[in-house]
């Protein structure tokens, strides 16, 4: 008796609270709801148009990035972002962009939504796509003059892309692409 009233109490706060009754909030505009899908796949999929070179990446980084990650993205106050190559299976393993990460768009993804740590999400396109080419560049990955967009960036092949195992839940491994 005491659970199938504390059921009723439960199902109805639950109701109560997602009612609209109390006239708070308002359903978001199409162009808040555009702000919010920023989602970037490993296929390279909700890359947006624009391009940047390592060159421009360098200047980007050394104004907005070496701060916290280093000049050469060696560490300071924040983690690595270059260098630990080989290092995965040691006792102290560096996980870094070009040791530890397995897609070049997860870099795109990161710094898009969080960086600069005290600016996040002001950046543009064409400024991310530079720091992602100078960092795949520091990590020896691409060349200096390479240029990436949303064509280029998903085509890089990262040191690590094959290091992870896949999830071997039957309810998970199926519903991810396997590429």
């Amino acid at each position: 008796m005491l659970k199938a009233a504390l059921l009723a109490i439960g199902i109805a706060s639950i109701l109560s609270a997602q009612s609209p009754k109390y006239g708070v909030g308002r359903a978001p505009t199409p162009e808040e709801l555009k702000g919010f899908d920023i989602s970037i796949s490993r296929d390279g999929t909700g890359l947006p148009e624009g391009s940047g070179t390592a060159a421009q990446g360098k200047e980007l980084y050394a104004s907005k990035c070496a701060k916290c990650h280093g000049s050469e993205g060696q560490g300071g106050d924040e983690a690595a972002l270059a260098g630990g190559q080989g290092t995965l299976r040691s006792p102290k393993p560096l996980k870094t962009v070009g040791s530890y990460w397995p897609y070049a768009t997860t870099l795109y993804d990161y710094i898009h939504r969080a960086m600069p740590f005290k600016q996040p999400g002001t950046l543009t396109a064409n400024q991310v796509y530079a720091l992602c080419a100078h960092i795949l560049h520091l990590n020896g990955i691409v060349a200096g003059n390479a240029v990436m967009d949303a064509k280029t960036l998903p085509q890089v092949k990262m040191p690590n892309r094959n290091g992870f195992v896949p999830d071997p839940r039957p309810d998970v491994g199926s519903k991810r692409s396997k590429k």
